[in-house]
């Protein structure tokens, strides 16, 4: 009885062995396939069973570039001219509306400085019925020397004032709130 145990263990043995050498043998020529594949060569599988991966590299196809969105021109760096009358103008006019306040007439004139009487661009704005005042630019160039005076209505300017001068980044927003801020502070629009 033992010895029949033995050959028929012998037997299992035998064929187990040879199940896993031809499983071994399977997996080795299908992976031998796929790197075949995979290199770009053309082999028939000889088991129809398994996907076949086949991956084609082709430079062929031109890359496309996207070209980059360009950004928006920040409105401090337009042109000068365009930035007065396009942009602080129209802001400054409707800041004095939003305090109740009327304007009769504001305009970039390339003129003399009230005071000093030398030539550079003048921002000259009536408000009606309070006062007047003049914001000068030595050149056109919002980040050159500015200065700022003021009147009530019906004078003249007797003081010219500095203005912006410790500001490293001159914007729109800083102008506007500095004008009504001297406004302000002369009591000539609102209380201080």
């Amino acid at each position: 009885m033992e010895e029949n145990f033995e050959q028929k263990s012998e037997i299992n043995n035998n064929i187990s062995d040879n199940i896993n050498k031809s499983n071994f043998e399977q997996i080795k020529d299908t992976k031998k396939e796929e790197f075949i594949n995979v290199s770009g060569k053309n082999s028939e599988s000889q088991n129809t069973s398994d996907p076949k991966v086949d991956i084609n590299i082709s430079n062929d196809t031109p890359s496309k570039s996207i070209p980059k969105p360009q950004k928006e021109v920040p409105i401090e760096k337009k042109p000068f001219q365009e930035f007065i009358n396009i942009h602080l103008i129209p802001s400054l006019k409707e800041e004095i509306n939003q305090r109740g306040f009327e304007i009769n007439n504001i305009q970039l004139q390339n003129t003399n400085r009230p005071i000093a009487g030398d030539k550079c661009w003048v921002i000259n704005c009536e408000i009606k019925d309070t006062c007047n005042f003049w914001l000068s630019f030595e050149k056109d160039d919002i980040s050159s020397l500015k200065s700022i005076s003021l009147s009530r209505s019906n004078q003249k300017p007797s003081i010219i004032e500095s203005f912006l001068i410790d500001e490293k980044r001159i914007t729109l927003k800083l102008i506007i709130s500095r004008v009504m801020q001297r406004l302000n502070g002369q009591k000539l629009i609102g209380i201080n």
